[in-house]
């Protein structure tokens, strides 16, 4: 693809998701958006900015972020979704899952258990507490199996579950958000992006990340094919060696399934490259809890996940 090809393409999938951000605001009394310092909701983010700048003078985004937090984040990951938020003077809403277990809606059987799929729990809670009626998530339909069968409004009952046999017909990008009491919607707004997309965008916008985005030394061990970062959550089994390799993380989330992947990629366009050969999925390659089975993602969304 050439530059201006990959440019115009770019451009349209921006102004897609610029007018599903606007349809959001237009139609929904209370929405949110979903913010974890990763890069999908970083690209997001900064779509969000762009569709409430007017004439080069800055507007404050018209919804709060939120973040629901395992507790089992990677610190740089934190610290730059703290810098990013003040940065931007946004209002932040964090939703923790340490909250969730301490009131007892969340049972895990071990403390170094993964809180990933226990995310979906805490929030609900948040959505009810602070009475969201739509969230909008850096989702991608090429992520996952599951995340294919997604509309773009993804309508979720009273209970925030996830029917896929029961959302809504999106004809002529024509988007239904009315809901009754109780009810929310997801939104996708770069639901069309690809992997690929996400980093050509990084590369054109120059877009901050955390920085195990890109090529660092890590201790790891293999295991089941994947490369299991060593930490207090992760540790060695007793018969296994750890190695200090070059790596990179294509995907961020919990520590005690986020996983990443040999690399030497020390910038967006080294990523590209990397990107535009990669023959395995972000999620299937890094991705602990989706090992479980092929159906492991639909059954947690069913249950109320992102």
């Amino acid at each position: 693809m050439t530059q201006q090809l990959q440019n115009r393409h770019l451009d349209w999938l921006e102004a897609e998701s610029i007018y599903i951000i606007r349809e959001v605001i237009a139609e929904c009394q209370n929405p949110a958006l979903l913010f974890s310092g990763g890069k999908d909701s970083v690209v997001l983010l900064a779509l969000a900015c762009k569709a409430f700048k007017l004439e080069g003078r800055k507007l404050s985004l018209p919804f709060p972020l939120v973040h629901i937090d395992t507790g089992h984040n990677y610190p740089e990951v934190i610290q730059f979704r703290d810098e990013l938020v003040k940065k931007l003077n946004a209002k932040l809403v964090v939703g923790k899952v340490e909250d969730s277990i301490e009131k007892g809606t969340v049972v895990l059987r071990k403390e170094t258990d993964s809180r990933n799929a226990a995310q979906a729990v805490t929030l609900l809670e948040t959505i009810a507490e602070y009475g969201f009626d739509a969230l909008m998530g850096g989702a991608r339909r090429d992520e996952e199996k599951a995340r294919a069968k997604e509309r773009i409004f993804s309508f979720r009952d009273e209970f925030g579950q996830w029917d896929p046999k029961a959302q809504r017909p999106e004809l002529w990008s024509l988007y239904n958000a009315k809901l009754h009491k109780g009810e929310n919607m997801r939104v996708f707004p770069i639901s069309n992006w690809t992997e690929l997309d996400i980093w050509q965008y990084i590369a054109r916008e120059g877009l901050a990340l955390p920085s195990i985005y890109y090529a660092h030394q890590r201790e790891v061990v293999k295991r089941k094919g994947l490369l299991v970062p060593v930490t207090p959550l992760t540790p060695k089994l007793p018969n296994e060696e750890s190695e200090i390799l070059s790596v990179r993380f294509r995907t961020v989330g919990d520590i005690s399934c986020t996983c990443p992947v040999a690399s030497d990629a020390k910038d967006p366009l080294d990523i590209i490259k990397e990107t535009a050969v990669a023959e395995i999925s972000e999620r299937s390659a890094t991705r602990m809890d989706d090992q479980v089975s092929e159906a492991a993602m639909e059954q947690r969304k069913k249950q109320g996940y992102f």
